[in-house]
């Protein structure tokens, strides 16, 4: 994120540099889209403006998301817009009419189209979007109405308020306005939350010459310098499971108080107080959620299933592989903070112990696969109906699991020379670089098998049906005794492990401190 002085009412402002490049580059766009948003806390939204210029139907057709990528939930927010009115470019008002998530405007001549509109903004949340006196927290996809096309550039303008000194977004700002953002397509503008008012900079770090910079509002008290220099490490952690860096910039884009977290291509939004910090297990597990967040920009938003992306934004996008996308990335959470050495090897086992006993201890387990819990977390989401819950299980349980299971796997296939890493890497690198798509689950499943070098049916059948899995196996790979006659699943090294086992734990889990 890029850091700005500037001494008028702005002052301090960040903006990230986006990867992506605009489809339309080289080309003079047919329409122009120019957003101007001004906060309201008055009344507990903000007043949107669009200015579409150019060429344009006779019929325009505006919708707004039902959703917002990272989550995945139907959200409705078309019923928080209010006070919608249309004009051509003389001032003249259009008839318009509205379906659900659309609005549709009538215009018979090309003088432009202003829309005018309020957004209620009360919901405090990562995927939501609110304001109060103090700061502002927008989700674009609740915000901005798209037309015909996603690929289709458009600036937004955030219109200053008083005593609000900062802003910070995923979008590359116009250099001679830094008031304005500028977004390729409207997918990037999706992607990229909106964070303004009395917000506070945490010292920043660079790695390999890539700033990484952490924003937020009312983050509490807590040894800022020690904070970041561990989540630098963190980070450093996760960027060499993949070797590669495909961001200018990146920044946590914290929220305060709320709830979740959702990442991005080039940020994150999240909830975060520093009062978490005080205890070690605290500590461990904001470090933890922080890290599986940024994870996510290799592990969702580059290294994706086919489903995730281009997305359908009227309606739901499931995939059967969120127990690899959000599962794996739990999984890659708690290696992170291990291998940046803030985490014991036994609280390692610890971490994921707890996801083993969260997943065995329900009776959902008896009824509904991984894959199942996956592709129908639209319907049940991430809180599940009292009525439905003995029924289902969480891709976030039993994810890491599965994650666990298939790096002892192809370790002991390999004699410990391929891993899981190496699983993420080839994805990386095939399907996001070279084939600039994502995977379907038998692509997935070939690349896994490619990299282990042998059939992995077993394996998979623990994913897709609701087969026990035989951990007692799986975990003597790294020389693991673990007793699934318990509900408590005690996990203990073997007295005398073999030097593959040991191998093995020590590849994953480290040497004791």
């Amino acid at each position: 994120m890029n850091h700005l002085n500037n001494h008028k009412t702005f002052g301090l402002f960040l903006a990230l540099l986006l990867f992506a490049v605009s489809p339309s580059q080289g080309q003079t766009p047919k329409q122009q889209w120019q957003y101007t948003v001004t906060p309201q806390p008055e009344k507990k939204g903000v007043h949107v403006q669009l200015r579409l210029s150019g060429e344009t139907e006779k019929s325009i057709l505006f919708k707004l998301p039902v959703w917002t990528p990272g989550y995945y939930q139907l959200m409705d927010f078309a019923k928080n817009v209010s006070n919608f009115k249309a004009t051509d470019g003389n001032g003249k008002m259009l008839e318009w009419k509205q379906n659900a998530n659309a609005w549709t405007v009538d215009h018979s001549s090309n003088s432009g189209v202003t829309l005018d509109y309020d957004v209620k903004t009360d919901r405090n949340f990562v995927g939501g979007n609110f304001i109060d006196q103090d700061h502002m927290f927008l989700s674009p996809a609740g915000i901005f109405l798209h037309g015909s096309t996603i690929k289709q550039p458009v600036t937004v303008t955030i219109n200053p308020y008083t005593g609000w000194t900062k802003l910070a977004s995923g979008m590359d700002y116009l250099k001679s306005d830094t008031t304005t953002y500028t977004a390729p397509d409207f997918d990037i503008l999706y992607d990229s939350p909106i964070l303004m008012g009395k917000l506070e900079t945490l010292p920043g770090f660079k790695i390999k010459g890539i700033p990484h910079n952490f924003i937020g509002y009312d983050m509490g008290n807590f040894d800022r310098i020690r904070f970041m220099g561990d989540l630098k490490k963190i980070i450093e952690s996760g960027i060499a499971v993949i070797g590669d860096i495909p961001y200018k910039h990146y920044t946590f884009l914290s929220i305060g108080a709320g709830g979740g977290g959702i990442e991005h291509l080039n940020s994150t939004a999240v909830t975060f107080k520093g009062s978490g910090l005080e205890t070690s297990r605290g500590r461990l597990k904001v470090y933890n959620f922080l890290a599986h967040e940024y994870f996510h920009h290799y592990n969702v938003k580059r290294i994706r299933p086919i489903e995730l992306g281009p997305f359908d934004y009227d309606k739901e996008n499931p995939t059967e592989l969120l127990w690899v996308s959000e599962g794996f990335s739990v999984y890659y959470e708690y290696l992170m903070v291990h291998r940046a050495g803030l985490s014991t090897p036994e609280e390692l086992i610890d971490h994921l112990r707890d996801n083993l006993m969260a997943y065995e201890n329900k009776p959902g387990h008896l009824y509904q696969s991984v894959t199942q819990s996956s592709f129908q977390t639209w319907t049940y989401g991430p809180s599940v109906k009292k009525e439905d819950a003995d029924k289902t299980i969480s891709y976030y349980d039993k994810g890491p699991i599965l994650g666990l299971m298939l790096d002892m796997k192809i370790r002991q296939e390999t004699n410990n020379k391929k891993s899981l890493d190496d699983v993420m890497r080839t994805l990386y690198k095939q399907y996001y670089k070279k084939l600039r798509r994502g995977f379907t689950s038998q692509e997935f499943r070939t690349v896994c098998e490619q990299v282990a070098g042998t059939d992995l049916n077993e394996f998979f059948s623990y994913a897709t049906t609701t087969t026990a899995p035989n951990y007692i196996k799986y975990f003597a790979y790294a020389g693991l005794d673990i007793d699934v006659k318990s509900t408590k699943f005690e996990i203990k090294r073997v007295l005398k492990p073999t030097p593959l086992q040991q191998k093995i734990y020590v590849s994953i889990f480290g040497a004791s401190k």
